[in-house]
């Protein structure tokens, strides 16, 4: 077996599991799970209607690069979305799910070959992040470096926290905008720092970008493909963003989604997908095509989120450090202070009582600089309808409310 398997971490939904052994939930309570980033809002018609008018492409094996219409989609919807100009035959390629994307590309990307001074390449993960960027890396050889995320900047990502001799080391650096926990958009000057950096040590950045349809303001957030082009760079050398329809379309069961980006990395990326066998079916190629067409359901699925978002955030606002966030579908919330940064008890006793599950922000992060920033915050997706999640939010205002002698 390969050693590296016995690097990895458990994922945060297996300790969730352990976590919630031997506890059995008040019965009073229906349950109710905010635990999981799962999108729950129906699956738009016309998206199962092009699945079931194209089920003969089955009888096919698709192309790994998929057909020209399926690239043209993504480059049509880049421009609609953000402005930029991209050549769908060299600049895109479609990918079975970002998470599938993500951890391939790590493989692609990384020469755990070019060692300085004994020492492992480097892959930069915000923290907290998401969990795929450290297995993807470790699977790679390289050394993951997590970067801290600092609350009293909007969870800004401190680069200027990393040692130049980690940025000599470092091959990919992993960005998520809009944030998973957080929700945080990165801003035009840190992208600027960002593209400097990668300029003077050569690294890749990999742009996850598959919350960036759900907003609650009027701007959406900026990409990182549309910075580049901002700040003149065109081409996009060393950038590739990473995108999907399972939230902007409510459909994680298709597992569609698509890069673009650096033609040249792109190249070699197809290349190792040839290899790696991840073609997309032709069936969910055309409903892909259909779904990146249309912005209506779009629209309207933003507009649920917004109206769950104005309704949940109030009632917990009293009681834990949560605020709206700027995208995603996420609440960051630091737990009351009588809980101190004990995340793992606070969801476990709200668990027992109030059969409401939510995941500790410990899981999302790891200890860096002898501090864990997930510590003392839980996760909430809010994915269910909107008065499920309004149960939920009152239910864990009223555990909140509670003093911790009464929970234990």
């Amino acid at each position: 077996m390969n050693p590296l398997l016995d690097t990895l971490h458990p994922y945060p939904f297996e300790r969730l599991r352990a976590l919630f052994d031997g506890v059995t939930p008040n019965a009073d309570y229906t349950p109710i799970s905010l635990g999981i980033g799962e999108p729950k809002h129906a699956t738009p018609p016309f998206i199962l209607k092009a699945l079931a008018d194209n089920g003969a492409a089955l009888a096919a094996y698709p192309a790994t690069a998929g057909s020209p219409a399926l690239r043209q989609a993504f480059a049509g919807w880049l421009q609609r979305r953000y402005g930029i100009a991209i050549d769908g035959a060299s600049q895109t390629l479609p990918v079975t799910g970002s998470r599938e994307a993500l951890f391939a590309f790590a493989q692609a990307i990384v020469d755990p070959t070019a060692r300085q001074g004994g020492e492992p390449p480097v892959v930069l993960c915000p923290n907290p992040f998401y969990q795929i960027y450290e297995g993807a890396a470790l699977l790679a050889g390289a050394q993951p470096h997590y970067v801290p995320s600092d609350p009293a900047r909007n969870f800004a990502v401190d680069w200027s926290s990393v040692p130049e001799d980690v940025w000599a080391r470092t091959q990919l650096v992993f960005v998520c905008s809009p944030g998973n926990p957080t929700g945080a958009v990165m801003p035009l000057p840190e992208w600027e720092q960002l593209f400097a950096l990668s300029d003077r040590y050569g690294f890749v950045i990999a742009s996850d970008e598959c919350y960036s349809e759900i907003y609650f303001r009027d701007e959406p957030p900026l990409g990182g493909l549309e910075a580049a082009a901002r700040l003149g760079r065109t081409g996009f050398q060393r950038l590739v963003a990473f995108t999907s329809l399972s939230k902007r379309s409510n459909v994680p069961g298709l597992r569609s989604g698509f890069v673009a980006g650096d033609a040249e990395i792109l190249r070699k990326f197809l290349l190792y997908r040839t290899y790696h066998g991840c073609a997309m079916s032709g069936m969910v190629q055309q409903a892909s095509i259909a779904a990146w067409g249309d912005e209506r359901h779009v629209e309207d699925n933003r507009a649920l989120y917004r109206e769950k978002f104005a309704a949940v955030t109030p009632v917990l606002a009293p009681h834990l450090d949560v605020r709206l966030p700027d995208a995603s579908f996420y609440l960051w919330a630091g737990i009351p202070e009588i809980w101190g940064r004990d995340d793992e008890s606070f969801a476990r006793e709200l668990y027992a009582q109030y059969n409401v599950t939510v995941l500790p922000g410990s899981y999302l992060a790891r200890t860096a600089g002898g501090t864990n920033p997930g510590a003392g915050r839980v996760r909430m997706a809010l994915v269910a309808q909107t008065a499920e999640c309004v149960e939920a939010a009152s239910r864990i205002a009223r555990f909140a409310a509670q003093p911790r002698t009464a929970q234990s």
